[in-house]
């Protein structure tokens, strides 16, 4: 598992840890120093704590002139015992929405599984995004963690999409592609 890095071919268009009004502003990382495990398996350093034990996090992008952010994620999805949804709710996806961002691309195709517990974060983060125009979509969600996701019913809150090949997209294309297939999806 370390050596799988989080996207970085959009690293000359947005650095987070650059970005003042990233909740990861001023982050420093080694290249050499792993720190962060799932399941006891370091991970890359490049990858960012949030809060939880065993999911991590990239902010691959934020436009805020657009309204949309793209985060890659790894490890376990955990709201049974760590809450994750809580605390990536409250640590990051608020934090972009407190700067206008309502327009969520979750990558999860590296978060290996997903453990249930309530629906109440679920159902608060759909209705402030929700409120403002926005969504959340989760791209590339393994099956058997989709599986888990749907069997709670949360696939009501976040979109589930599958887009093999969004790493040949810009950000804003990605960005225009998960929108037209969300519009596409309410008209049918």
């Amino acid at each position: 598992m370390h050596n799988i890095e989080p996207f970085y071919n959009w690293r000359h268009i947005y650095v987070s840890e650059e970005d003042e009004r990233s909740p990861f502003y001023g982050r420093t990382y080694s290249e050499f120093e792993f720190s962060h495990t799932v399941y006891n398996y370091y991970i890359h350093p490049q990858w960012d704590d949030f809060g939880s034990r065993t999911l991590y996090l990239k902010v691959l992008l934020a436009d805020y002139e657009e309204k949309y952010a793209v985060i890659e994620m790894i490890g376990e999805w955990n709201d049974a015992v760590e809450n994750d949804i809580m605390e990536l709710k409250r640590e990051v996806l608020e934090k972009f929405m407190d700067e206008g961002i309502n327009k969520f691309i979750l990558i999860g195709e590296n978060v290996l599984n997903y453990h249930s517990d309530i629906k109440d974060y679920y159902e608060e983060l759909y209705e402030e995004v929700t409120a403002e125009n926005g969504w959340v979509v989760c791209l590339n969600m393994p099956e058997q963690t989709q599986y888990d996701f749907k069997y709670a019913h949360l696939d009501k809150y976040i979109e589930l999409m599958e887009l093999d090949n969004w790493r040949i997209y810009k950000p804003f294309h990605l960005f225009k592609k998960i929108e037209a297939d969300l519009k596409a999806r309410l008209d049918n």
